[in-house]
C-alpha cells in the first residue's frame, strides 16, 4: 500500500509565466478539499534549500488567479543541480513533513523533480513556460498569454512602421524555440518569420523580400525574429544599408512574461494543478502533467525528457504561403 500523502509542497521554478498563480491556487484548494495540508516553497529550489517554507491555507490563494507572475517567487539554483544539493532538498522535505511536491516549471525544473523522486519524495511536474518547448505537451502554462501580449505589441509597432514606411524587425521571446515567433508571424500578418528551427541565415533573401514587397506597394515590412536567433539591432543596420529603407529593431523582452493571464491559461493551469494533487493522492510520483490531443494526460518524467519537439512543417509552410503578395514575384 502506498504511503498516505498528508502534506504537499508546491514551488515555481525557472522563468515565471502567466497562469502559475492559477496552478498554485488549484493545488492548494484541491489538496485542502482532499484533507491534505499544503506548504508553499518560496523562490523555487533555492528557497527549498534555504528553508523558505510557509503554510498555505485556502484564503492565502484568494484573488491571485488573475495576477501575473508567481506569488511564491522563482529563481534558478545551481546548487540543486548537484547530488549534494538534491540530497539536502530531500532531507529538508522530510524535516517539514512534506510527502510530495508539485513543481511548476520547464525541463530544468523537471530534472530537479526527478532527482527528488529518486530520493523518495513523490513529485509531479506542471509545464510552466511561455516557450511552449516541452515536448510531451501541446500546451504550456503562460504561452497563450505571452503570445497574445506579443501580438498586441506587434500590431502597435506595425501601425507606426506603416506610417513611416519602415521595415521593422520585432524580436520575441522563446529561448531556442520558435513557437511565439511562428504564432505571432501568422497572427500579425508578418512578411518574414525567422525561427531557430528553420532560419538558414540567408540575409540576402530577406533583403530581396523587402525590396520585392516595396515594389509591390507595401508601405511597411514586418520581420518577426525569434530570441534564439537574436541580433535584431545589427540585423536592422545591415538591412537598412542594403535596401536604403529605414529599418528599426524592437525587442519585446520580458513584457511577454507579465500581465494578467488569459482565460485559457487560467483554465488549463487550474485543471493541471488539481490533476497534480490527485496523482499524488493516488501514489504517483516522477510524473509530469500535460495536454495532448485534446486531453489532460500525464507521463513519466524520464519519458517526457527524452521526447523531442519541433515546429510543425505544415504550419510553417502556411506561414510562408500567407506572407506572399504575388506568387509570380517569388
Amino acid at each position: 500500500m502506498e504511503k498516505e500523502i498528508r502534506t504537499i509542497g508546491v514551488l515555481t521554478s525557472g522563468g515565471d509565466a502567466p497562469g502559475m498563480n492559477a496552478a498554485i491556487r488549484a493545488v492548494v484548494r484541491t489538496a485542502i478539499a482532499r484533507g491534505i495540508k499544503v506548504k508553499g516553497i518560496k523562490k523555487g529550489y533555492q528557497g527549498l534549500l534555504n528553508e523558505e517554507i510557509v503554510d498555505l491555507e485556502a484564503k492565502d490563494v484568494s484573488d491571485i488567479i488573475q495576477r501575473g507572475g508567481t506569488i511564491l517567487g522563482t529563481a534558478r539554483c545551481m546548487e540543486f543541480k548537484t547530488k549534494e544539493g538534491q540530497q539536502k532538498g530531500a532531507d529538508i522535505c522530510r524535516k517539514y513533513g512534506i510527502d510530495g511536491i508539485v513543481v511548476i516549471g520547464g525541463d530544468g525544473s523537471y530534472r530537479g523533480a526527478q532527482a527528488l523522486s529518486r530520493l523518495g519524495i513523490n513529485t509531479i511536474g506542471l509545464p510552466g513556460t511561455i516557450d511552449l518547448d516541452i515536448a510531451c505537451t501541446d500546451y504550456t502554462i503562460g504561452f497563450d498569454t505571452a503570445v497574445n501580449t506579443a501580438m498586441q505589441a506587434i500590431d502597435k509597432v506595425k501601425d507606426t512602421s506603416s506610417s513611416h514606411e519602415r521595415c521593422s524587425i520585432i524580436e520575441v521571446m522563446g529561448r531556442d524555440a520558435g513557437y511565439i515567433a511562428l504564432w505571432c508571424g501568422i497572427a500579425n500578418g508578418a512578411e518574414d518569420i525567422l525561427l531557430p528551427e528553420k532560419y538558414d541565415y540567408n540575409e540576402q533573401e530577406l533583403i530581396n523580400n523587402i525590396i520585392r514587397s516595396r515594389r509591390l506597394g507595401k508601405t511597411h515590412h514586418i520581420i518577426i525574429n525569434a530570441e534564439g536567433i537574436g541580433h535584431s539591432v545589427s540585423m536592422a543596420r545591415r538591412i537598412e544599408a542594403a535596401t536604403g529603407i529605414e529599418t528599426r529593431a524592437t525587442i519585446l523582452g520580458y513584457m511577454q512574461r507579465g500581465g494578467e493571464p488569459s482565460a485559457k491559461d487560467r483554465y488549463y493551469a487550474s485543471i493541471m494543478g488539481a490533476n497534480a494533487v490527485d496523482l499524488l493522492r493516488n501514489g504517483k510520483t516522477n510524473r509530469v502533467v500535460g495536454y495532448k490531443d485534446g486531453k489532460f494526460v500525464d507521463f513519466d518524467i524520464e519519458e517526457a525528457l527524452q521526447m523531442t519537439k519541433t515546429v510543425d512543417e505544415r504550419e510553417f509552410e502556411i506561414s510562408r504561403l500567407l506572407s506572399v503578395m504575388d506568387e509570380k514575384e517569388r
